[in-house]
C-alpha cells in the first residue's frame, strides 16, 4: 500500500515540474516573440525614415550618437487630458558596433483642448556622456533631468545651431508618412523590467551600463537593429 502512494507521489510530482517547465518554456517562447517583434518595427522604422531623401536623419550625428532608442507605433491619445505610451529599444555603441538591445518603456501625459488619437514613430539620438546617463537610469524624464531638442533634418547638421547640436537628446518624431525634429518633452523612459529580465536575466542599466552587454549576448534574431543601425548610417 506505501508503495502505491509513493509511486502516486512520485507520478504527481512528476507531472507538476513537467507543467511547470512547459509552462515556463512557452512564457519563455511569447517574450522571445515579443522582442523580435519588437526589434523588427524599430529596425522598419529606421530603414524608411533614413531613406527620406533631403529629410533622413543627418548620418553624421548618427555617427557621433552614443545610443540610438526608437519607440516604433507609440500611441497618443487625448480628450482634454491627454497621455501616450509606448514600447521601444535602445542599442549603445561599442566602438564601431552596437550593444544588444535593451527594452524599453515609454509613458508621459499632457493637459489641453485636444482631442484625437495617433500612432506615432519615436527616435531618439543620445548624443553625450550625461544624456546616456540619464538614458540608463532605471526612470528619467525628458526635458526634466535631460536636455532635449527637436533633431535637426538634412543631409547634414552643419547648419544646426549650437543650441541643438549641444543637447544631451535629439529627437524625431513620424506621423502620418510625416518626419521631423521634436522637442518631446515630459515624457519618462523607463526600464521594461519583464522583457529584459525575460530575455537576459539583466535591467536596461546593466544592458546598457559600464561595459554594456555585447551584441553577441543577445540571441541572434537580435542583431537585426544594430546591423539596420549601421547599414542607414554609412
Amino acid at each position: 500500500m506505501r508503495t502505491r502512494i509513493t509511486t502516486l507521489a512520485l507520478a504527481l510530482l512528476l507531472l507538476s515540474i513537467c507543467s511547470t517547465v512547459s509552462t515556463a518554456q512557452k512564457q519563455t517562447g511569447k517574450d522571445l516573440k515579443d522582442a523580435v517583434d519588437r526589434v523588427n518595427k524599430a529596425s522598419v522604422v529606421m530603414s524608411e525614415i533614413m531613406k527620406i531623401r533631403d529629410k533622413s536623419i543627418p548620418r553624421d550625428l548618427l555617427g557621433k550618437a552614443k545610443a540610438i532608442v526608437v519607440f516604433p507605433g507609440a500611441i497618443k491619445g487625448a480628450f482634454i487630458v491627454g497621455g501616450q505610451g509606448g514600447k521601444g529599444v535602445a542599442i549603445r555603441r561599442i566602438g564601431k558596433g552596437w550593444s544588444a538591445p535593451a527594452f524599453l518603456n515609454m509613458a508621459g501625459g499632457s493637459v489641453g483642448l485636444q482631442i484625437g488619437g495617433s500612432k506615432t514613430d519615436y527616435v531618439m539620438l543620445i548624443m553625450n556622456d550625461k544624456g546616456l546617463k540619464n538614458l540608463i537610469a532605471d526612470k528619467f524624464e525628458i526635458g526634466g533631468e535631460g536636455s532635449v531638442a527637436a533633431g535637426p533634418v538634412g543631409r547634414t547638421a552643419a547648419a544646426s545651431t549650437n543650441a541643438t547640436l549641444d543637447a544631451e537628446i535629439l529627437t524625431y518624431s513620424r506621423s502620418k508618412g510625416l518626419f521631423a525634429g521634436i522637442s518631446l518633452k515630459g515624457v519618462v523612459i523607463s526600464n521594461d523590467e519583464d522583457l529584459n529580465t525575460a530575455i537576459y536575466e539583466k535591467t536596461a542599466k546593466q544592458i546598457l551600463g559600464d561595459p554594456p552587454l555585447a551584441a553577441s549576448a543577445a540571441p541572434s534574431t537580435l542583431h537585426k537593429f544594430g546591423q539596420t543601425v549601421s547599414e542607414v548610417s554609412k
